[in-house]
């Protein structure tokens, strides 16, 4: 089968190799899965560098989240056990992780409904616990993880709020939904939300980003409000001062969600649940802006590593994902 592999760590364009390997084998609880599409994350950047929390031995297929087809004909979306990643033909996934693609979704949607979404439900409704009528602010709100957190808000009855980074972008996050949408490289984003928000301020802010976003947030942020903190494709891990939320009165929190998939797995499903009915709604649409072949990967990977793409990024495996 064919399988990008990565043999020592750097640049998704410069490490990864599409090679001519055997199917992988699979160990107790797993299942070999054909795959219809994986979708592109941020962590595949990561892991090409050796920079993400775990570092799988090398070499290996990076590709965190597929679309796929089991032995038995079942269309399922799975996290791919890593060495054996979802950006080859076949991949190995835990059977009793795996969950059903809900009606209506092509391979290239099903691949995207599962991190991005589970991440933004898990710290949107579980961490910080958003309400209707409140105001939601999302940073990278045009990204694959910030366009899911902005079309949760909304169907959360949130008020939205998107920082994007240029016009096309802007674009992307108005037609996603957001109320107000700002292009941090040409306006102030402080003096834009507050604007925004008749100087109340935000009572969620969801981010990616860390860095200048993370020190954004704190001024923005209104009282008894939440930062949840889910990355940091900015580059900078910041050092908040908490005596500035102890004096502002708000919360920062950490959404980890793969943690639950340890210690609270059923969660997970009670979770793809509740997307399954938001998706058969339409409250809930991956944006899927390209859909590469299978050839393409490293280029795929390199262009969401370098934060050039909207929405998702999907790679098509064989004919049977072209839809």
């Amino acid at each position: 089968m064919q399988a990008w592999q990565v043999h020592e760590n750097g640049e998704p364009s410069e490490v990864m190799r599409l090679c001519e390997v055997e199917p992988p084998t699979p160990g107790d609880g797993q299942i070999l899965l054909r795959v219809r599409a994986a979708n592109v994350n941020f962590p595949d950047a990561l892991l090409c560098r050796g920079q993400y929390q775990t570092r799988p031995p090398l070499p290996f297929t990076p590709g965190v989240e597929i679309c796929g087809d089991t032995p038995d004909g079942r269309r399922v979306i799975a996290n791919p056990v890593l060495p054996h990643g979802g950006f080859a033909e076949y991949a190995l996934a835990d059977e009793a992780a795996l969950l059903p693609v809900p009606d209506g979704l092509d391979d290239a949607e099903a691949a995207a409904l599962h991190i991005g979404y589970q991440t933004g439900w898990f710290a949107l409704h579980r961490r910080a616990g958003l309400r209707a009528g409140e105001t939601l602010l999302v940073h990278a709100a045009a990204g694959g993880v910030g366009s899911a957190a902005v079309q949760l808000g909304k169907a959360a009855g949130a008020t939205v709020i998107g920082v994007v980074g240029g016009p096309g972008k802007a674009s992307a996050a108005r037609e996603l939904g957001c109320d107000t949408v700002i292009d941090r490289t040409a306006q102030d984003v402080v003096a834009a939300v507050k604007e925004a928000t008749a100087g109340r301020g935000a009572d969620v802010i969801y981010d990616p980003v860390g860095g200048t976003a993370y020190a954004q947030s704190t001024k923005v942020v209104a009282f008894e409000g939440r930062i949840v903190v889910v990355g940091f494709a900015g580059g900078v891990i910041p050092s908040p001062p908490l005596n500035h939320a102890l004096i502002k009165n708000y919360t920062i929190m950490g959404l980890h969600w793969g943690l639950y998939a340890a210690r609270d797995p059923e969660s997970i499903r009670h979770c793809h649940e509740r997307l399954t009915e938001l998706a058969r709604r339409g409250a809930i649409r991956p944006l899927v802006s390209e859909r590469v072949p299978l050839t393409d990967a490293a280029g795929a990977v390199q262009r969401v590593a370098d934060g050039t793409t909207t929405g998702r990024v999907a790679v098509l495996t064989g004919p049977r994902a072209t839809s």
